[in-house]
This record gives C-alpha cells, structure tokens and sequence, in this order.
C-alpha cells in the first residue's frame, strides 16, 4: 500500500542516490542509512533520562554534538555505508534521533506513528524526504502508536517489539507486526517499564543468535522467548542500560558500535569475539539517545551471498 503524502513530498534531502530500501534482519550488513545532523538537539524533558539530565543542569553543546556526530558519519562511510542525511528542523529537536519514526521493514519503509506529539511531527517530514530519495513509505501505522526504537527485527523470521503503553502500545504493535506474521515470523512482545524509554536501550541485537541485554530488568517471558529462539544474552547493569550503554549499533554481525563511556561492556563484546569501534556519543546519551537511535538503517544485505 503507497503513502500519499501531499506537500511534504516537497521537502529538500542531501542525496540524489536512489535507494532500495529493504532490512530483513538488525544485523545484516548495513550498506545505507539515514541520519540528521543534531543542530537543534535539546534535551527535551519526555522521558528519565533526559529529564535526570536536566536535574543535573545539562545544557546541550551543539558544536561538541555536531563533531561527536561527524565523527560517526566518518566511521559509518569508512565501513563502507551510504549515510543520507536529512535536513534538521527547528521545531524538530530530536530528528538526530532518526529511529523514532520509521522502520525499514524487508518490504520497504514503514512509517509509524509516535506517542510523543513533538515526535509525531517528524513522520510526514521523513515521510517527504524519502519519496524523495526513492525509499518511499509502504505503509503508516494510525492505530495506536509505535516508536522505531522499540522495534527488533531480530533476524529473518523473528520480530521482536518492546510495550510500555507510553510510547509504544499493543495496538500499535499489532498494527505494525500484522505484514509480518502474515508471511510466518514469529513476533515477541517485550513488556517494559516507561522508564526505559525503548526496548533498544535494554536489548540489541549483535548477532542472529547473540544480543546485549539488561537482564535484570526484562521482563521474564521475553527472557523465556529469546532462550527459546536460541539468542544467548551478553548481560549489561543497569546503569550502563540507564545511560544508553546497551544501545548500540551492529553494522554486519560482527563489528559493533558503542559508547568509549563503558569499557566494560567494550571488553565483553570483544571477549565474545566481536569486533568494537568505541565512540564519544555523551551529548546525545544525555538527551536520551544511543548510537541506536542515532542511525535509522535503509538498506542492510544478507551475510549469506546465496540469499
């Protein structure tokens, strides 16, 4: 189903590249991704950690988060992953936080519909640029309310999505996992306190079969369901996950993107065979998002050169 969009089909974008967007899979190799540059980044007051962050009178360095954020453009393209970027928007300070309002979905691009009114607007602007770009929306969720960090396409065939009725709820999950489980994945719903924001800052995915994951605040059917997949559990604190720690980036399965803010976390991923590119994100983590949120994939290909 195509997305009719109106006048923000007008709206400019950085790239002329046309792209295919598809993602069957939160760690097959990454090859495009949308960002934003953070030029109107605020720690808006929405969630906990933003709002400790201001208790403790954080006021955000746009200079010092424009180089945190060049320094992950360079990494993303030195790795070889086409970075589009969209034009930031005043009224839009959290639009650096690309995973928020669409997902990428193995049938195209999805846009959702967030709880957050100051990120419900970000929906029909993305939505613009990317009918620009080639990677117009398949579908929009309008039933209930969903938020891109709380989705996991884990691998091909499982789809995992995190619940906490305040930026995510039951409706909106069904909504968006309906194409899914028409095609046979099994979906996982994670039940999880508003706290936490996204189930991106307690479970990533670092391979099919391994994901880091604050253990001690998962809900314990979600634990139950992701033994039973056979994902092993690599464990982070809770103040690691509190400080976005846990929320990371895989770009292939085996190079990972995280925080230089927890070395513990750095050593186990490397213990476990992963390979780990550390990187200063402390302006972002203290508006209450990761490398995760930061990075929205477009397009990531199979590991398996037969399919």
């Amino acid at each position: 189903m195509k997305v009719q969009f109106g006048e923000a089909d007008a709206l400019p974008f950085s790239s002329n590249h046309r792209v295919h967007a598809t993602v069957s899979g939160e760690t097959e190799r990454l090859t495009e991704v949308l960002l934003c540059a953070p030029t109107y980044l605020e720690p808006v007051p929405c969630c906990s950690r933003t709002r400790e962050s201001l208790r403790g009178g954080f006021e955000a360095s746009h200079e010092d988060a424009q180089h945190q954020h060049d320094a992950l453009r360079g990494v993303l393209e030195a790795h070889g992953v086409r970075c589009h970027e969209l034009r930031p928007e005043p009224q839009m300070p959290d639009l650096c936080f690309t995973r928020d309002a669409t997902v990428t979905t193995p049938w195209g691009v999805v846009m959702l519909n967030p709880a957050m009114p100051h990120r419900a607007c970000e929906v029909d602007y993305v939505a613009g640029a990317l009918t620009q770009l080639g990677a117009a929306p398949v579908e929009r969720i309008r039933a209930g309310h969903i938020e891109g960090g709380d989705v996991c396409i884990a691998r091909r065939g499982l789809l995992m999505i995190g619940i906490s009725d305040e930026r995510t709820n039951l409706a909106g999950a069904a909504s968006f996992a309906a194409p899914f489980q028409r095609e046979g994945w099994d979906v996982v719903h994670c039940p999880l306190d508003p706290h936490f924001l996204h189930l991106d800052t307690i479970f990533c995915m670092l391979d099919p079969v391994t994901a880091l994951a604050c253990v001690d605040v998962l809900d314990d059917g979600f634990l139950a369901a992701t033994a039973a997949h056979g994902i092993r559990l690599i464990p982070t604190t809770y103040k690691e996950a509190r400080d976005l720690g846990g929320n990371i980036l895989s770009l292939d399965g085996h190079t990972i993107l995280c925080s230089d803010q927890f070395p513990r976390i750095g050593a186990e991923l490397r213990r476990a065979d992963f390979e780990t590119v550390e990187l200063d994100i402390s302006q972002f983590a203290a508006c209450g998002g990761g490398l995760h949120c930061l990075t929205m994939p477009l397009t990531r290909r199979s590991n398996n050169p037969f399919g």
